[in-house]
């Protein structure tokens, strides 16, 4: 079914509204109209009947019938002209009688045989619809049956002209209110199609523009607010993806130059073959750091694409602990680090992904190796504080000024110690595992201090082995300190 555009729908609810209230009126009108004329039609009939009772009461009270019938004659006659009217005693006898009357109605009711009250009822004489009324009246021990009429050409005249007149005048109301209606939908709908036209020139070149918000607080102002922060989030994700294309080209252009250039030389002449051997660790190290960066790349293009996603299953932290512990001392002694694991309990059970943890825990390790220097320390340390486990990395580093804190979870970022040289890495780890950490419902809490080292922790729900949490609390535990 092809929808109608706004505007002719808003025309067109617009009209039925009008539409529904102009019949709704003109019948209300009709029918006031209707009543108004059929209560003139009573009162004039009950006005024709109390004019014949002042007549009868106006005779004395024993004058004959044919004297009475004579003067009535001559006074009707005078007084209602052509009307219909009929008047008849108890005994039958003929007061008066109109022409059209007698010739329409020639039998009438005696007055013991009429009801208590008038009567009103329609007839139709020689094709003329008439509208009659009988009534018993009592007048010096006398009763009369009186009926009167009215012809209804006139009044059946002015209603239909009155429906007619109400006919045009609804259809030009519709059809003014149809085009007024129309205009308004189109100036109500103008800012909004000025709005789209302005929207239709943004482009992935200028996304800095910025819709026109009108002055008035209504509907088209928010909508122009509500799409202008949206641009500014596309903006900003636009810049992000550029900032994040531009870095990952620049990180990946150095280990692939430097393997370009080591095969060259070695291709060059013919050498010994220590120095191909040597050559090759060469190369063996820097595969390594590029497909460290080209996963971490990966992982990250798939957690902001959605497509990376933890299985949550109950994980023993001692072997948890034991697999980082593993994997972990030789690099540290390599450092000439000091490495501790510190576990509280061996039974304890962490809800998480076992791999996710493994990895959040030796991105915070490598970091801390890193920016350690030899002679320092690592600690990793686990602790029950409540219902939650904190999982922290404690070293005894160079530490992390203020300024730099709040920026060390941006992607490619590196912190520069003072007075070294900027460890080697690409600057993704620390964004990776605050990702990993937030798909765990818990976040990153850091605590440093220049010069004195740092300190890196996260908080797990505990679990038993079958899965259950055993506390549904939120997860804001303060951070240690180093």
């Amino acid at each position: 079914m092809i929808s109608l555009p706004i505007r002719i729908r808003l025309t067109l609810w617009y009209s039925l509204a009008v539409a529904v209230t102009m019949f709704a009126i003109g019948f209300a009108a009709l029918w006031m109209v209707h009543r108004a004329i059929d209560d003139l039609e009573k009162n004039e009939l009950q006005q024709r009947v109390r004019s014949v009772r002042r007549f009868i009461e106006s005779r004395p009270a024993r004058e004959p019938i044919a004297q009475l019938s004579d003067e009535a004659t001559t006074s009707f006659e005078t007084s209602h002209g052509n009307k219909w009217l009929q008047v008849i005693d108890e005994r039958g006898n003929w007061l008066y009688r109109s022409p059209h009357a007698a010739a329409a109605y020639p039998q009438l009711v005696l007055p013991q045989q009429a009801p208590e009250i008038g009567k009103y009822f329609t007839y139709t004489a020689e094709s003329i619809p008439v509208r009659a009324f009988i009534a018993p009246i009592e007048v010096h021990g006398v009763r009369y049956t009186v009926q009167t009429g009215l012809t209804l050409s006139k009044t059946l005249a002015v209603l239909t002209n009155f429906r007619m007149q109400l006919f045009l005048l609804i259809s030009g109301g519709l059809l003014l209110s149809s085009l007024a209606g129309h205009f308004m939908s189109r100036k109500a709908l103008r800012p909004v199609a000025m709005l789209a036209s302005e929207a239709r020139r943004i482009n992935e070149r200028n996304l800095d523009i910025r819709l026109p918000v009108p002055q008035a607080k209504d509907e088209i102002s928010d909508l122009s607010r509500t799409l202008n922060q949206m641009l500014t989030r596309i903006d900003d994700a636009f810049a992000s993806v550029r900032t994040f294309t531009g870095n990952a080209s620049h990180e990946l252009r150095t280990p692939i130059s430097l393997l370009r250039t080591e095969i060259e030389v070695a291709l060059y002449r013919p050498r010994p073959a220590e120095e191909y051997r040597a050559t090759l660790q060469r190369l063996l190290e820097e595969t390594e750091r590029m497909t460290s960066l080209v996963e971490n790349l990966l992982s990250l293009a798939r957690a902001d694409g959605g497509a990376e996603k933890l299985s949550m299953a109950p994980v023993k932290l001692s072997l948890l602990f034991h697999q980082a512990e593993k994997i972990w001392t030789s690099a540290m002694q390599q450092a000439m680090l000091d490495f501790h694991v510190e576990l509280p309990g061996s039974d304890l059970h962490v809800l998480g992904e076992t791999q996710g943890l493994v990895r959040l825990l030796s991105i915070l390790l490598e970091n801390a190796s890193k920016y350690t220097p030899p002679g320092g320390s690592v600690t990793l340390r686990a602790e029950r504080i409540g219902e939650q486990i904190m999982l922290s990395v404690f070293d005894t580093g160079f530490g992390i000024t203020p300024e730099n804190r709040d920026r060390i979870f941006e992607r490619f970022f590196r912190v520069s110690p003072a007075g070294g040289p900027t460890p080697t890495g690409s600057g993704l780890g620390l964004a990776l595992a605050k990702w990993i950490a937030e798909r765990h419902s818990t976040h990153l809490l850091v605590s440093s201090e220049p010069g004195r080292g740092s300190c890196f922790s996260f908080a797990l729900r505990l679990a038993d082995e079958a899965g259950h949490n055993s506390s549904r609390s939120n997860l804001s535990v303060t951070a240690p300190t180093s």
